[in-house]
């Protein structure tokens, strides 16, 4: 039987991209002082520090309990020669500009005190030139004791030169990001323990970075039985961009980031407004699709994994990896909006990409890492959409784990319901620029949801002798959630 941690089911993610999100002062003397930074609300660069640290999170812990978030996922925090922290030097040390060991122990103390979960990203696929086992290759040669952590091809090694080939495997050709020897039990057995000691360091799952591309035979199976011996209860959630499947069969992931539920909520939300440019990778939420063909796709989803796998789904609308949708529809907030509701009661963990709650703009990377405005910056009506769906997600059982089920869907309207017992929500989007009007039969509800608790619009349930009908009215570009 799958069981997926049950915290995940009722958690509201916020992802913080460390470097960007606030810079705060450290707690404690003698810590190491990074001197020089880009200016902190310059345009993000590849290479370029704003030094944003873990002091800064603490300080802010407020205002994202505020929010009615109740869970952080951190994109890498170790000692890394990168902004973005996937090129791992130390998978034991927190990063000193982050503020190191003792800054992290005093983030997870506050969090926890707050009700806070912390998910840490594993990038356990790759290491870099300037992890020390690599490194005494790099340094030694054929004469290196550690050649089989990672793959040799050939010598000499080339680790910057473009012009020479690298002779090692790679990340994606990336000969900054050597890959892993992950059929060496030494290799396996090092990253188990790397899980492990940050679980008995209080954190509260792992987000893994690209695991698809590790293919050892039972390599996520005991991964998977090492963290939950420790804790089990910890998260686990991989990134893998398409179908999931093989990866979500109850022995290695709760669940993946759910980008399958970005794009097709994107092509339909964002519709005409979406800016074809902005497509990349396995990311394309264009052409616009309709009410009819969103319905289509999100029933295919949920049929795609067992319901206790789709309950701890990681969703999001954009995250570190892709542009910002708010910038991908034009600034067009009714877009952005009405993709929110949807995120917001869809079955799985919704993820807010720290910035997107005020209207933080970005586009492909490292446009998409700017650093958190300053609140005379924010987009007040955006955060206050942000609060009420938030709140009402809690509010409301059925919109976290009840079942779900298509009622309508035309060229611009979708109306759904989720049930849970006797609570029954019912949620309507319309994304057509002049108001939307149905009448649909109803069947599989018991109750008629009738208290209007999000947006405006009317509906009115009608009574024959053999169906029962709803008559919906709702504006333009909006949506409704009735109770």
């Amino acid at each position: 039987m799958i069981k997926t941690p049950d915290w995940v089911k009722n958690a509201v993610f916020y992802q913080i991209f460390p470097d960007r999100f606030a810079r705060g002062e450290s707690t404690i003397k003698g810590q190491w002082q990074a001197s020089t930074f880009e200016g902190w609300d310059a345009t993000p660069t590849f290479k370029g520090y704003k030094g944003g640290n873990l002091w800064g999170v603490i300080e802010k812990l407020d205002y994202i309990k505020d929010l009615g978030v109740n869970a952080i996922y951190f994109t890498p925090i170790f000692q890394s020669a990168s902004n973005h922290r996937y090129h791992t030097h130390d998978y034991y040390e927190v990063d000193p500009m982050l503020g190191g060991n003792v800054a992290f122990d005093a983030l997870i103390k506050a969090a926890h005190q707050k009700d806070l979960k912390v998910v840490l990203d594993g990038v356990f696929n790759h290491a870099s030139r300037g992890f020390f086992f690599f490194s005494d290759i790099l340094e030694n040669g054929p004469n290196s004791p550690w050649l089989d952590w990672f793959i040799i091809h050939n010598w000499p090694l080339s680790a910057y030169d473009g012009s020479k080939p690298a002779n090692y495997e790679s990340w994606i050709g990336d000969r900054a990001l050597p890959k892993f020897n992950h059929d060496n039990p030494q290799v396996k057995e090092y990253i188990m323990q790397v899980a492990e000691y940050w679980l008995y360091q209080g954190i509260d799952g792992w987000r893994l970075d690209v695991p698809n591309e590790v293919d050892t035979p039972g390599f996520w199976q005991e991964f998977r039985d090492r963290v939950k011996a420790v804790n089990p209860e910890a998260y686990i959630v991989g990134e893998v961009w398409g179908d999931a499947s093989q990866w979500l069969d109850g022995t290695q992931f709760d669940g993946v980031m759910n980008y399958r539920f970005t794009e097709a909520t994107i092509a339909f939300a964002g519709g005409e407004n979406y800016i074809p440019e902005f497509c990349q990778g396995e990311l394309r939420p264009y052409p616009p699709i309709s009410g009819v063909e969103y319905a289509i796709r999100i029933e295919a989803l949920l049929k795609l994994y067992d319901w206790e796998i789709q309950q701890a789904q990681l969703n999001l609308l954009d995250s570190h990896d892709t542009p910002r949708m708010i910038t991908t529809v034009g600034e067009d907030q009714k877009s952005f909006l009405l993709a929110t509701v949807l995120l917001m009661t869809f079955p799985g963990a919704p993820s807010i990409f720290y910035g997107d709650e005020v209207g933080l703009p970005g586009g492909k990377d490292p446009d998409c890492r700017r650093v958190f405005p300053e609140p005379e910056n924010w987009n007040v009506e955006i955060l206050k959409e942000h609060k009420a769906l938030i709140a009402l997600r809690h509010q409301y059982p059925a919109l976290r784990t009840g079942r779900y089920k298509t009622l309508y869907a035309d060229r611009h309207l979708y109306v759904f319901a989720r049930i849970l017992d006797e609570q029954e929500v019912l949620v309507a989007v319309n994304t057509g620029t002049s108001q939307a009007e149905a009448i649909a039969t109803i069947t599989g509800m018991q109750s008629q949801p009738q208290e209007l608790i999000y947006g405006s619009g009317r509906l009115d349930w009608h009574h024959t002798a053999d169906e029962k009908k709803l008559e919906l009215v709702v504006p333009a570009q909006s949506s409704i959630i009735v109770a």
